[in-house]
């Protein structure tokens, strides 16, 4: 029985590259984005700050495979025409929940989602801009294909109104975490206000459909 090599040059290699992309989560948890320096991450993932550069480019290049690895909705380029193939079938209904109900479940679990979306918000990063616009552009390829057709000389705007209830979810999830306070009266923070967002994503989508 041929033994399993654990270590060697490649997976050395790997083994360090996934933990300073770990420690880049850790400190933008603990101290947000104002904390993250080539130092901290290589001190986090007790590695030499060199390595960052070696394996990297840079720390920007770093925080750019983090955050490609933490993207909440990833589609894959070959996978957005099956993706469209398939939600044809209903116009997209259920593809629309599923990517709001995505969004708020990893919002609402994930603090390290929320401090990227948080970022995002309030500096200017060219890291962050590109990672929107690669989102942006895979979803703009789904609505012109699926939900602009359906709608179309419908005289309802999808966009505005998915627009509408996607930022809301940005904007409650967050707002739950921060404030831990309800809204209008629902307590987003239990299983019980979750669900009762979820559920109303729902209906407004039905109401959208109809």
């Amino acid at each position: 029985m041929t033994r399993k090599v654990t270590n060697g040059p490649y997976r050395n290699k790997e083994r360090t590259k996934a933990n300073l992309i770990r420690a880049v989560g850790k400190i933008l948890q603990k101290d947000g984005f104002s904390g993250l320096n080539v130092s901290k991450v290589a001190d986090q993932a007790k590695a030499d700050r060199k390595l960052i550069y070696n394996y990297f480019g840079s720390l920007e290049g770093l925080i750019k495979v983090y955050l490609d690895t933490r993207d909440y909705w990833k589609i894959a380029e070959e996978d957005v025409q099956g993706l469209i193939e398939n939600s044809k079938k209903d116009s997209g209904k259920a593809l629309a929940y599923h990517v709001l109900e995505d969004q708020f479940d990893s919002l609402i679990g994930n603090e390290e989602m929320r401090r990227i979306i948080t970022w995002g918000l309030s500096e200017k990063a060219t890291v962050l801009k590109e990672l929107d616009l690669k989102r942006e552009n895979t979803g703009d390829k789904i609505l012109r294909a699926v939900f602009d057709q359906h709608f179309k000389n419908s005289g309802i705007n999808f966009r505005a109104m998915y627009g509408l209830l996607m930022g809301g979810v940005y904007y409650l999830t967050l707002h739950s975490k921060m404030q831990e306070n309800p809204f209008c009266g629902i307590d987003i923070q239990q299983p019980e206000g979750q669900e009762e967002i979820k559920t109303a994503l729902r209906q407004l989508l039905e109401l959208i459909y109809k």
